[in-house]
């Protein structure tokens, strides 16, 4: 939600491009791993799913570098927004190492 928060503010020229790619990714993080949670049954599709995220989560990172590079945010917030992604990305490798921690199984991928 902070990064929904802080896009009202870049301007109008990038509500398809930079703005909406953000928008996605931040959503899909939350989204892939509670679609991954719901079908943890399912120890490849759980892991999938996770990666799945993971990517998002790394999408995050790329865009947000975009966005202190154009001056649509300062490099402080750009800093904590990269520290709470690299958080998430770590919990989400916890959850991928751990995955009967979450009722699902160790993968033999």
């Amino acid at each position: 939600m902070q990064i929904f928060e802080i896009s009202k503010s870049f301007p109008k020229e990038e509500t398809y491009s930079l703005t909406d790619q953000i928008r996605r990714s931040s959503r899909s993080v939350c989204v892939t791993i509670a679609e991954g949670y719901r079908k943890r049954i399912y120890p490849k599709h759980f892991y999938s799913k996770l990666t799945d995220s993971d990517g998002e989560n790394s999408e995050i990172q790329v865009w947000l570098e975009f966005a202190v590079s154009c001056n649509y945010i300062s490099h402080e917030l750009y800093n904590e927004l990269l520290s709470q992604s690299i958080e998430v990305g770590k919990l989400i490798n916890y959850m991928l190492l751990n995955p009967e921690k979450f009722g699902s199984k160790k993968n033999e991928i």
